[in-house]
């Protein structure tokens, strides 16, 4: 029952479920300043083709998230945790791997094991608090997890300038062994025995079918898919055009840095107006803006601008990509979960799972387009956000119709 488990202090609580949740954020952005020297070994004919290993990881991670609730509601929430850790550990061997294709495949089976903290975590959480609590460390949980994109690209810039890319990986294995043994330690099972469910494919069938027959939970997870789109492909494409078309590949850690600590502010931001705007105000506000921010990187890279002022549109419309996933995600989230609050566990699963992996099979052909120029990126970033905000529109209020 909620409050009848054991608690860890909750300033250590915040800090554990933080570090496992950053699994995600710091396997992804660590690996961009790797990009450029995995291409020349690894694929040298087609250095384009690196950056799967960020989409191939996201991916693993989609597909995941399928099973790690459902898992986690059977047999509890550390055991799917710590096995999901082995299995991250035991992919992480790709610092071994001899060609592309054998690491991109080593990544997805590295991302399904991160689904295990990406959903048990906030899971636990839910075991411990609800309500007002429950947003309160919610909140302090981002707070802190938001510091690792602005922290990995310059740690995975170290580690990788001292000994060579591919120890990024084992920064990868240390990091997941330290939290994983944190979490085994000292955190005490948070879903008591009674509280547990077999796993019932049949309920799972039917909960997705109930999911795609609702509009608005339907129209969330479209619409959760595109700014996901935007996402993973400026993630996927950010470090070539700091370095191969800017020049600045050798301070994109501090450009990243600087971008991912300004992004930040956007669940703040959020948190603040959503009670006085809504949630779907503040969706398509999002998306209008980076219409106009997409729409104004493109003319002046076609016009082909100062320098000062082309880099500079690419920096703000980077900061404002990833500013719209923390102004939209959490509303299309609440949006889409609100009609299926029967259902929460496999409702949280699924349209994770299909958002992520719609984002990914998107973002990877945009991606692998990349020209020297950030016009595929922006262009496909606007046509996403132009649908995401013609589909919100589509979202009605209870009694709207």
């Amino acid at each position: 029952m909620k409050h009848s488990i054991k608690h860890l202090h909750q300033a250590e609580f915040i800090a554990l479920m933080a570090m496992l949740a950053a699994t995600i954020a710091f396997s992804i952005d660590a690996m961009l300043p790797a990009l450029p020297e995995i291409g020349a070994e690894l694929s040298p004919m087609d250095l384009n083709r690196a950056q799967l290993i960020l989409t191939s990881f996201v991916l693993g991670m989609g597909l995941g998230t399928f099973l790690t609730g459902p898992l986690s509601d059977a047999f509890g929430r550390k055991p799917v945790m710590v096995g999901g850790a082995v299995i991250y550990i035991i992919a992480a061997a790709a610092w071994a791997a001899p060609s592309l294709e054998m690491m991109l495949i080593t990544r997805v089976i590295m991302g399904l094991g991160a689904a295990g903290p990406r959903v048990v975590a906030m899971a636990m959480v839910r075991d411990l608090y609800g309500g007002r609590d429950m947003a309160r460390i919610m909140s302090f949980v981002m707070m802190v997890f938001s510091l690792v994109p602005a922290l990995a690209p310059t740690m995975g810039h170290y580690i990788i300038a001292a000994f060579g890319w591919r120890s990024i990986f084992v920064a990868f294995i240390v990091f997941s062994i330290i939290s994983t043994a944190w979490l085994w330690f000292r955190q005490p099972e948070t879903l008591a025995p009674a509280d547990r469910r077999p796993i019932n494919f049949k309920a799972l069938g039917a909960a997705t079918v109930e999911v795609f027959s609702i509009r608005t939970t339907r129209l969330s997870i479209m619409i959760q898919t595109l700014v996901f789109e935007a996402l993973f492909t400026s993630l996927s494409s950010t470090q070539q055009l700091f370095d191969v078309t800017y020049g600045q590949g050798d301070v994109f850690h501090l450009w990243f840095g600087g971008i991912a600590i300004i992004a930040s502010t956007a669940s703040m931001l959020n948190a603040r107006f959503v009670g006085r705007l809504g949630m779907r105000a503040i969706i398509k506000a999002t998306f209008i803006a980076q219409i106009v921010l997409s729409s104004a990187l493109i003319a002046v890279t076609l016009i082909s601008g100062p320098y000062w002022v082309t880099f500079g549109m690419f920096v703000v419309w980077t900061i404002g990509v990833f500013m719209q996933a923390g102004l939209t995600i959490g509303n299309l989230n609440a949006l889409a979960m609100e009609p299926v609050g029967h259902i929460a566990g496999l409702a949280a699963s699924i349209i994770a799972a299909l958002s992520t992996v719609g984002a990914v099979i998107i973002a990877a052909p945009i991606g692998l387009a990349f020209n020297g120029t950030p016009l595929p990126m922006a262009f496909g970033t606007l046509t996403c956000v132009v649908l995401g905000l013609w589909l919100t529109t589509k979202i009605k209020r209870p009694g709207e119709d």
